[in-house]
Order: structure tokens, then sequence, then C-alpha cells
């Protein structure tokens, strides 16, 4: 099969994209358990990289499996094919000449790795949200990790499934000592350069 498939040459570049758009190309990927905060974050960022004229695109967990992937379970496969499917499709807003912000549990370190080599390490900024898990279960505001102890999920990161930290991320945020705002502020200092 794959040998009938033949990618077609387009006429306008990645790099005429992003010469139009006045900046690189980049994938934010914000990792961390459920209720760490990276969606707020990773909202917060797009806010800020718009208002400086930067062409974004938000990828969240709960907005993409509803989609995309409603077709995929928690399981550990499962797991990982939706990861490689945002991958994917990140790699295709990068062709566009996007900044895009992913926001995912994504808990295995393997799974990310598999993301860097799809759309280039140069391309890839790692935000480790690094929330201890009892704060994640106070906040709790969808209740998960309630339904998780109870038996009712299976496969909940951080309860009954596992999760795998960077061990070298591009920027670690602690949410019990760093506000919204000064997150923001880090990593847009870290992605300047970059972009």
């Amino acid at each position: 099969m794959e040998e009938n498939v033949i990618p077609h040459h387009f006429s306008i570049t990645q790099r005429q994209r992003s010469d139009l758009k006045r900046h690189e190309p980049l994938l934010v990927w914000f990792t961390g358990l459920s209720g760490s905060g990276k969606s707020t974050i990773a909202n917060a960022l797009e806010k800020a990289l718009f208002i400086r004229g930067t062409h974004t695109y938000l990828l969240d967990g709960d907005n993409v499996r509803k989609g995309l992937n409603s077709n995929l379970t928690f399981s550990p496969e499962d797991r990982s094919e939706n990861i490689r499917r945002i991958a994917e499709v990140a790699n295709l807003m990068l062709d566009a000449g996007l900044v895009v912000l992913a926001s995912f549990v994504s808990p295995y370190r393997e799974d990310r790795e598999n993301v860097k080599r799809i759309v280039g390490y140069e391309n890839f900024v790692e935000v480790f949200v690094n929330t201890p898990i009892e704060e994640c279960e106070r906040r709790d505001v969808k209740g998960l990790y309630a339904k998780a102890r109870a038996g009712e999920i299976e496969n909940f990161t951080g309860v009954n499934a596992p999760y795998e930290p960077p061990m070298a991320p591009d920027v670690e945020i602690d949410t019990m000592k760093v506000s919204v705002g000064d997150a923001v502020a880090l990593i847009v200092e870290f992605i300047a350069k970059k972009m």
C-alpha cells in the first residue's frame, strides 16, 4: 500500500509561509498530570502570543478526543496512537507556519520522544507543568480523580496508570510556586529565540 502513496510537492513552501507570518513555526508541548494547569497556561500563552502578532493554534486533549480521536480509549496502546495522531496534525500545522501549542497529559516518555521525531527536534519545546498529584486532586474541576479513586475510571494517569515525567524538559513550571503570568513569561523568554 505505502508504495502507492506518492506525496505531491506544492508551489508554496514552509519557508515562504513562515516569511509571510514573520516568525518560525514551533510546537510547544505541555505535559503534566490532569489538573496540573497545562490548558490554563497554554491558553494564557496563546493570548500573549496572539497579542504579539504570532499565528498560533492550540490543540487540547479533551477537544481532540471529542473529534479526531473519538475512537480511541485510554489503554496504553490507544494513548500512544492518540499522541502519534496529534504529532502528525501538529506537523501539518508547522508546515503551515504556525506556532502550535499542544496540551496533553502524554504520560509516556517514548510517545513524547516520537512527537519530537515526527516534527523535528529543532521545532519542539517541551514544557513540564509540574504539579503534585495531591494538588491536582484538590483542584479536580472535572471530578475525574474522584471517579478514578472510586474505580469508575480505568487507566487514569497518576491513580491507576503511570506518568513518566520528562527527564530534561526545556521549561519546567512548578505551579505551586509560579503564577500563570510568570509561567507565560518564562515560556515566552525561552521560545523567543526559536521563533
